[in-house]
């Protein structure tokens, strides 16, 4: 299996986690900007406010928002960092997971570049196992069952990453790595 880098672009949306708060789950999530579109510059655009809204319709509505992920993983399997784990991306927005609110708190997002009417790659399957093993070892609260889409942690608010994302073929892969050399910032 190749090793892909991970790539390092600083996003501005991230702030402190509060004290004392032990990262413990992961959210998955998917994104296409615009929807049906993988290019992943537009994404990178976001996740920093350099969005040109004015270069597509669809993307009025995302004019003053702030957005980040921890990582991006696009089509090709290849990973980008945006804001360094031990800080809090804004990625889940209103959001609960086993009666705790504010996951952005305790919780580190992946997003995938996809959406709900094509199935995501084998590349993004293994690199998104793999990358998640790596958050396993450095954070040992984050059990298997600590992996959750954000439709689970924000019910009726988000879709993603939806029916596409196969939950049994992750499994599977997460459960055939067993360690990974990636580097986190």
């Amino acid at each position: 299996m190749p090793m892909h880098r991970i790539r390092w672009q600083a996003s501005p949306h991230f702030n402190f986690r509060p004290d004392g708060v032990e990262i413990d789950l992961i959210v998955l999530h998917a994104i296409s900007l615009p929807p049906g579109e993988f290019d992943q510059r537009n994404v990178e655009d976001f996740f920093a406010g350099e969005l040109d809204i004015s270069a597509h319709t669809e993307f009025s509505s995302l004019e003053g928002v702030h957005v980040s992920a921890h990582f991006l993983v696009n089509r090709a399997g290849h990973i980008t960092q945006f804001v360094r784990c031990a800080d809090r991306a804004w990625h889940a927005g209103a959001s609960s997971w086993q009666g705790r609110e504010n996951c952005n708190d305790f919780a580190i997002g992946i997003e995938m570049i996809g959406d709900e009417s094509q199935p995501f790659t084998s590349a993004q399957y293994r690199e998104c196992a793999r990358l998640c093993r790596r958050l396993m070892l450095e954070y040992p609260a984050i059990g298997k069952d600590h992996i959750v889409g954000h439709q689970h942690i924000a019910p009726g608010r988000k879709w993603d990453p939806g029916e596409q994302w196969d939950w049994a073929r992750f499994r599977r892969s997460l459960a055939h790595i067993k360690s990974t050399e990636l580097e986190l910032q």
